[in-house]
């Protein structure tokens, strides 16, 4: 004798599961091999059609605006923290993510992360465990994700420049644990919104000093050396491997935000 069927509500593991903004789609029936940015971005010749559909683009582009600063608009003081999805559970990085996380919320801080696991979940969780405000701000891409379990509010975005507009209007500061491709994007975008004054100066911290200690000899020894940047543009970035000194830079440099030192003339 057989037992029940299974339930369509219990999907089976392996489905394919995605998001597009904040539609969920599961199953075959649903899977696309290319995403709302590809399509934004690609040239491909469509007869024109793009000559219609591109201004109609506009109004979503408008809309995720719209929901990600209406849902962060209250959001109390944060910092954002990116870091590599592939970090394993069980990985040194993934405790530290764990340890800042937690630090972050006990000094005030929300923490806001791109919502995905490895370092981004490690990041959420230590928040959550220690009740602070865990963010996830999402993205739509090709393959299976979504949100992790420990984010509180969350946000799924079919756009990256949406996306990165809302990991940088909320925070006052960045924090990048070791990660890729993705995590150096989002490290030299802010780097160059500060350099180029687009954005008010806040620290921009390296967790993990063997990680990065690579990227920052090439930064002093080839940048520097061929003058494409100037030697205090290596000042942007702040190195560590302690959770202390991370609490510390951010809520130095909070504080001088507060209470800007004015350097007033001598009497004459």
């Amino acid at each position: 004798m057989t037992g029940p069927n299974p339930s369509p509500q219990q999907p089976s593991r392996g489905v394919r599961r995605r998001y597009r903004g904040p539609v969920r789609l599961q199953g075959d029936r649903f899977y696309e091999n290319s995403t709302t940015d590809q399509r934004l971005l690609e040239n491909s010749d469509d007869g024109g059609d793009w000559l219609h559909k591109d201004p109609w683009r506009v109004l979503r582009i408008q809309a995720e605006f719209v929901e990600g600063f209406g849902a962060l608009a209250e959001l109390e003081e944060a910092v954002t923290v990116f870091g590599s999805a592939r970090l394993k559970p069980d990985s040194a990085e993934y405790a530290q993510g764990v340890a800042l996380g937690r630090a972050l919320a006990e000094a005030g801080y929300a923490v806001i992360t791109g919502g995905g696991p490895g370092a981004m979940e490690a990041a959420n969780r230590g928040a959550k465990e220690a009740g602070g405000l865990s963010v996830g701000l999402g993205i739509e891409l090709p393959f299976e994700q979504g949100l992790n379990d420990w984010v509180d509010l969350g946000i799924e975005f079919r756009y990256f420049f949406v996306r990165k507009t809302m990991f940088v209007k909320y925070a006052q500061a960045f924090v990048c644990l070791p990660g890729g491709f993705g995590t150096l994007d989002e490290l030299f975008e802010a780097l160059t919104l500060v350099q180029t004054n687009k954005v008010t100066r806040f620290p921009i911290i390296l967790f993990g000093s063997t990680y990065w200690s690579g990227l920052m000899d090439w930064i002093r020894g080839t940048l520097v050396d061929r003058g494409t940047i100037s030697p205090e543009d290596v000042e942007l970035l702040h190195v560590t491997d302690d959770v202390a000194e991370v609490i510390e830079v951010i809520t130095r440099s909070s504080e001088e935000l507060l209470h800007p030192r004015h350097l007033t003339a001598e009497p004459q």
